[in-house]
């Protein structure tokens, strides 16, 4: 594999616009990433990804870990092969999972890595190699987030042993088999956030995840954390905020100076019947729209917005037709991909304009 490459190309006070080069192509930042937790978006190909617009999905190693596996993988050719994708892939390393199930009863964290109750255990050096036979663009270290709220000490060892976890994924790592991202946390302190950072940037990683960010903490508090992180990290290299993805959060954070996102809420909501549309959201099932010959979004030139209505949209995904939820879903994604297509064109433009100059951090 190449090496990564980042240049920032145009920032001012609405963020910063650049050019993530990778193994399987270019990305243009800032830049929102479909979730393919186990290899697939839920309801939409690799086609449909094309066609919307994706230049680079998420893949979860813990996963694809689990089931397929990656000796699997690996006979179809590593996971673009298996995914049918060409493009760059980023894959999770699971530290959200052992925190989710942990949560359940079914994990628990130990200074080793996360141990299974099935007696699986995943430690760092294990989820770097592993995302680096699967042929990751870009893998994450091994992390340890914490639900919201959670206490200091909680919070003071999580972040101890994420910085010990980066410190043992850092050598694992062979640069030679794309890059590895550092993660960030922190908890839920501003100061440890700032020296979670430092930390991290010390090992000198080639772009960082900001994790714990999307734990149910509110907006208030979540704003000043992204805030410390991004401070602390070298502006020349990509910024990675972590499960985060409704439209507010994402015009906030690609301010702050944030690269790229990624979250499963397009399709998950979906999967209720919600439509995304510019402003807010909608739930298609209200009985308002039983006979609503318009589009899911007027204006949109979505594939689902072109062709179908919302009254044979609403139709189809109440009598359980799989093609009702496929459209739900390709005009979601479409929504988050456009709308980080129209802020990267707003920093471009206004950049060629010479308006604002350089934001404070970017």
């Amino acid at each position: 594999m190449s090496e990564m490459r980042f240049e920032v190309v145009a920032s001012g006070p609405t963020g910063r616009a650049g050019v993530l080069s990778l193994p399987h192509g270019d990305v243009p930042t800032p830049a929102f990433m479909p979730v393919a937790t186990r290899g697939t978006v839920k309801a939409v190909d690799t086609e449909d990804l094309r066609e919307l617009g994706a230049d680079i999905v998420l893949g979860n190693a813990y996963h694809l870990w689990r089931a397929p596996g990656v000796e699997a993988l690996e006979a179809a050719g590593g996971l673009h092969a298996f995914m049918g994708w060409s493009r760059p892939i980023l894959t999770d390393s699971g530290g959200f999972q052992a925190v989710s199930l942990a949560r359940a009863g079914t994990a628990r964290v130990e200074e080793a890595g996360v141990r299974f109750d099935d007696g699986g255990l995943l430690t760092p050096e294990a989820a770097v190699e592993l995302q680096q036979r699967m042929g990751a663009d870009i893998a994450m270290a091994l992390d340890q987030p914490l639900d919201f709220p959670a206490g200091v000490d909680a919070q003071l060892e999580a972040t101890a042993r994420t910085h010990r976890w980066a410190e043992r994924c850092r050598a694992a790592w062979d640069p030679r088999q794309g890059a590895l991202f550092g993660i960030v946390q922190g908890g839920f302190d501003a100061a440890l956030r700032r020296e979670s950072a430092a930390a991290i940037r010390a090992l000198d990683f080639p772009g960082y995840g900001i994790g714990g960010l999307s734990m149910k903490e509110p907006p208030e508090v979540m704003a000043p954390l992204l805030e410390a992180a991004v401070a602390g990290l070298e502006p020349h290299k990509p910024r990675y905020l972590m499960g985060v993805g409704s439209g507010p959060e994402l015009v906030a954070s690609v301010a702050s100076g944030v690269d790229l996102f990624d979250c499963v809420w397009p399709t998950r909501l979906a999967r209720t019947g919600t439509v995304l549309v510019a402003g807010g959201r909608y739930n298609l099932l209200n009985t308002r729209f039983a006979e609503d010959a318009a589009p899911l979004e007027e204006g949109c030139d979505c594939p689902a917005c072109r062709r179908h209505s919302r009254a044979g949209a609403r139709y189809m995904f109440q009598r359980g037709e799989l093609l009702g939820l496929r459209l739900l879903t390709l005009h979601n994604l479409h929504h988050l991909l456009a709308l980080l297509r129209g802020l990267r064109a707003t920093i471009m433009a206004g950049a060629a304009a010479g308006v604002g100059g350089d934001a404070p951090g970017l």
